[in-house]
């Protein structure tokens, strides 16, 4: 009797050691940088260092959700280094989460933060392991050239190339894309412009442009009044 009751408290302190260890999860670093409220919707800027996956995403939107009790309509944007705060649509956040009011909870709504609460999570963009995946690739295209940097295109699922040719005395910008086969599937070499002091870098007939500084690959339209539809980081 003393031997089975010994083994049943075995049993519960290993459980409990175990849930404890699930509710004491590290979440990861991330900033809130702006907040935006449009009617009952509340939205989150949350800058992260790294494209996490579901469980990781979903522990910091736990956490915001917990520290702003008062917000009863809460949308997260999640942003990649290089992703602008200000921009055109999904296509310059990593992921979105919003939480699920209640009333609304639907049967395939099974996600839910650490505290009870439905949430709904889209991401947008290219898991660790399949990014790193286009980031080695090498192209023949690059053989011998001068690259400007590596910057995933989530939305594609391709990654864009710029560099020069030491061999061109013109100094002239080139930009290939190319899928996870290697293959390439656009190719251009952009008008250079400037406006302002600043240096664009035009990469279609009517005008839509990028611009390159600090590592960062800036694309806008041209009718965008100067703001970006995407913004990203070399590497990332």
């Amino acid at each position: 009797m003393i031997k089975s009751l010994k083994y049943i408290i075995l049993v519960c302190l290993v459980v409990t050691f175990f849930a404890c260890e699930k509710k004491s999860q590290a979440i990861p670093h991330y900033s809130v940088s702006k907040v935006f409220k449009v009617d009952s919707l509340t939205t989150m800027n949350v800058h992260i260092n790294s494209r996490l996956t579901t469980p990781q995403l979903v522990l910091i939107a736990g956490k915001l959700k917990s520290d702003s009790v008062r917000i009863k309509n809460l949308e997260i944007h999640y942003l990649l280094p290089g992703n602008a705060d200000i921009s055109l649509g999904s296509n310059s956040y990593f992921a979105s989460a919003v939480f699920v009011k209640e009333s609304d909870v639907k049967s395939d709504d099974t996600l839910k933060d650490n505290n009870g609460n439905v949430l709904r999570l889209k991401i947008f963009g290219l898991s660790s392991e399949k990014a790193w995946h286009l980031l080695t690739l090498q192209p023949k295209e690059i053989t011998g050239k001068k690259v400007l940097g590596r910057f995933i295109d989530d939305y594609n699922h391709t990654v864009i190339i710029p560099f020069n040719d030491p061999l061109d005395k013109k100094n002239n910008l080139y930009i290939i894309e190319i899928d996870s086969t290697a293959k390439v599937v656009s190719a251009t070499m952009p008008l250079k412009a400037s406006d302002g002091g600043v240096e664009k870098w035009l990469v279609t007939p009517n005008g839509d442009y990028i611009t390159l500084k600090n590592g960062v690959l800036t694309q806008y339209p041209v009718d965008g009044l100067g703001v970006p539809f995407n913004g990203i980081k070399s590497g990332i």
